[in-house]
């Protein structure tokens, strides 16, 4: 007897790793791996990556894009990366289409090669959503979308990208949410509440696992009572000026105190000048992007985890921080506090000032949790739950688009 045939998955979304970006939209990646290990889906990844000419590592990510590669096999993963146009000025407006043109040869090409896909899964609603509903309409295929943060609570403040995002939400079959409170933008703009779905990332427990702190830090050349980290890109959102602050504050009371941020970006300078302005840049390392796969010794060394964004859906680097025993202090904004959602996790902070999180930093100080504790809480996010969330939302999106082509053509047989 023949096996019934897995279901074909069509990944669409900028936020895509790629040779040259290996850290880009790793969580995309991710969900799509611990999907495919259920072993009842194959998937192919539609990235597209704005055009440009030079690969001269001048123009930095503009440089990385050039030189992504027209296709590549990841981890398992076919991945093409088509290019689309990207006007400047006028491109945030235009991208979805330019995306949508742009990617679209590159979809026709893997249904003339055989992958004849049951449902576009798209992550990212803007621009990555809207030209991924232009590409289920234009293929006559179900389409989910995932929000993931700033394109639900950030980008409809803009008129036309909102009336977008309001449209392709309608064309859906399904809006996924990474935590409840994107899904409530949804709510507001009337979607049917049969199409709303949350199903929150996952921490990969085997990547992100403690190991001893002193080694820890040893191995990274690192130290400091307590010693503070914060991980991600340097931009103002991300809030890292307001760690350096919170360091200011409790050097008086702890004058061994170090802050670790791990990360690149545009900030980098004003960080520096802000921690020389403060008098705490003899605390303060900042030693740029690490990979990854090393990012566990990082979050191992650490007292505690700081995250003072202004804006997150759900930020995975909580999770991979409690998966290492390390606790947390983060701003209480959107999807966190379902992260932060007990004691032993960590502190919620109000109010989003330096001050703030050096309040919290010291209350936490005085009543440490124990690592094996946060560990163990960590090990309730694991992959398994959205896993199976998908295999049945995908599962029923393919068998409804069957049951309507098999009405409309009853000799037809599925492939």
């Amino acid at each position: 007897m023949s096996q019934p045939r897995k279901l074909r998955v069509l990944t669409f979304s900028t936020l895509y790793p790629s040779s040259v970006r290996p850290g880009h939209g790793i969580f995309v990646e991710t969900r799509l791996r611990e999907l495919i290990s259920s072993g009842q889906v194959e998937s192919r990844v539609v990235a597209p990556v704005p055009w440009f000419a030079s690969t001269d590592e001048r123009f930095g990510e503009y440089a990385l894009m050039a030189r992504t590669p027209a296709s590549e096999h990841r981890n398992g993963i076919d991945v093409v990366h088509p290019r689309y146009v990207l006007l400047p000025k006028v491109g945030m407006s235009l991208a979805p289409l330019g995306m949508y043109l742009g990617a679209r040869a590159a979809v026709q090409k893997l249904l003339d090669d055989g992958f004849d896909f049951d449902v576009i899964d798209a992550h990212y609603y803007y621009p990555d959503g809207v030209a991924a509903a232009l590409l289920a309409r234009h293929f006559k295929k179900p389409l989910t979308i995932t929000a993931r943060g700033t394109d639900l609570n950030l980008i409809p403040a803009y008129t036309l990208p909102r009336k977008m995002i309001q449209w392709a939400a309608r064309k859906a079959q399904a809006s996924i949410g990474v935590c409840s409170a994107l899904m409530d933008v949804l709510r507001q703009w009337q979607v049917p509440e049969d199409r709303l779905h949350v199903m929150r990332n996952g921490v990969d427990l085997q990547r992100f696992h403690p190991v001893p702190q002193a080694q820890a830090r040893e191995s990274l050349g690192l130290q400091g009572a307590p010693l503070l980290m914060s991980v991600g890109y340097l931009i103002e959102r991300k809030g890292h000026h307001l760690a350096i602050e919170a360091l200011a504050h409790l050097l008086p009371r702890f004058p061994q105190a170090r802050l670790v941020i791990v990360g690149e970006g545009p900030e980098r300078q004003n960080l520096q000048a802000l921690a020389e302005k403060l008098g705490v840049a003899a605390h303060l390392s900042m030693p740029g992007a690490q990979p990854n796969t090393e990012l566990y010794r990082w979050y191992s060394a650490a007292d505690i985890f700081i995250l003072a964004s202004s804006r997150e859906g759900w930020a995975n680097v909580l999770l991979e921080s409690m998966a290492c025993g390390t606790p947390v202090v983060a701003t209480d904004i959107w999807g966190t506090p379902e992260v932060v959602s007990d004691p032993v996790a960590g502190r919620l902070v109000k109010e989003r000032s330096g001050l703030a999180f050096a309040r919290e930093l010291t209350h936490l100080l005085a009543a440490m949790p124990d690592r094996a504790l946060v560990r163990r809480f960590a090990e309730g996010f694991s992959w398994e739950a959205t896993t199976q969330a998908q295999l049945q939302l995908f599962g029923r999106l393919s068998a409804s688009t069957q049951a309507n082509a098999q009405a409309q053509h009853p000799g037809a047989v599925d492939a």
